[in-house]
Formats: structure tokens, sequence, C-alpha cells
């Protein structure tokens, strides 16, 4: 498995703040809270939770914030944005934006692990510009969504 080195800082040098893979073979490392007291997320309502953290991603590469399955599938609770996009100039605190898409209260206690991130080597498109009948043909064409069915 490849490896790349990211440079992190955890506030108030909170070592548990630091992202960690769950299993050997994991592509996203899981984030947590970084908040002192619960915070109680209403159904239909967002949040933006701090994790402590601050990276300095490499050059060519981004971080993705991705829900985690468990609390999506158990709670309803997921990443607004996703996948969230952090650019690799980026050098505030991390932070994830939550919502609630249940009928009930959730609670996120101080140190839950609430998103996971991957990090992502990428591509910058070079664009050039062509006219409508100079793009490569293809079966699909211009048809859009709904166009192979239901099933």
């Amino acid at each position: 498995m490849n490896k790349v080195q990211v440079k992190i800082i955890s506030k108030d040098d909170d070592d548990e703040n630091i992202p960690k893979y769950s299993t050997l073979f994991a592509a996203g490392a899981d984030l947590k809270a970084n908040i002192k007291e619960n915070v109680i997320l209403s159904p239909s309502k967002t949040v933006l939770v701090p994790t402590g953290i601050y990276l300095e991603i490499p050059k060519n590469f981004e971080v993705q914030i991705r829900p985690r399955s468990g609390l999506a599938l158990n709670n309803g609770i997921t990443v607004l944005n996703t996948p969230g996009t952090i650019d690799s100039d980026y050098q505030g605190e991390i932070k994830v934006i939550l919502i609630n898409h249940s009928n009930e209260d959730f609670i996120i206690i101080p140190k839950m692990r609430i998103a996971q991130m991957v990090l992502s080597f990428v591509y910058r498109a070079e664009f050039i510009k062509c006219k409508k009948l100079s793009l490569s043909q293809s079966n699909r064409g211009v048809k859009g969504f709904g166009h192979t069915g239901t099933h």
C-alpha cells in the first residue's frame, strides 16, 4: 500500500484528535468531534462540527470528507456536501457539516467519530474549446437522467 506523508497539527496538542484508520485496508481515516460538550442535532438541521485538526495537504492531492456508513444507516446522519473537498492550499481547521435526515434528535458527543477523510490524487484538466460537432461520438450522446430506464 502506498503512503503519502501529511503534516498535521492537533488543537490543544490532543493526540486523540489525530485521524486513524480503523482497519488495515480502510480507505478513510476517522474524524472525531472536537467539542467540549454534547451538541444536539435536531431533525432536518445542520451543524458545523470542528475536528481540532489542521493539515498540510501535499500539492496535487485533496482530502475528501465522507459520511460514516453506520451513522447514516442507523441514525440518518450524513455529511451534507458529500464528498466535501479540502484543497491542498487550505490551511484552516478541518470542520464537518453534518445533517440529520431522521425524525429524532441526534446527540453528538465529544470525541465521537463523525466522518471519514480520504486522501486522493487530483488531476487538473486542461480545457480545450471545441465546436459541438468535434466532440467524439458515443452511444449515449446527450441523453440525460433516466435514459436507461428505472430498473
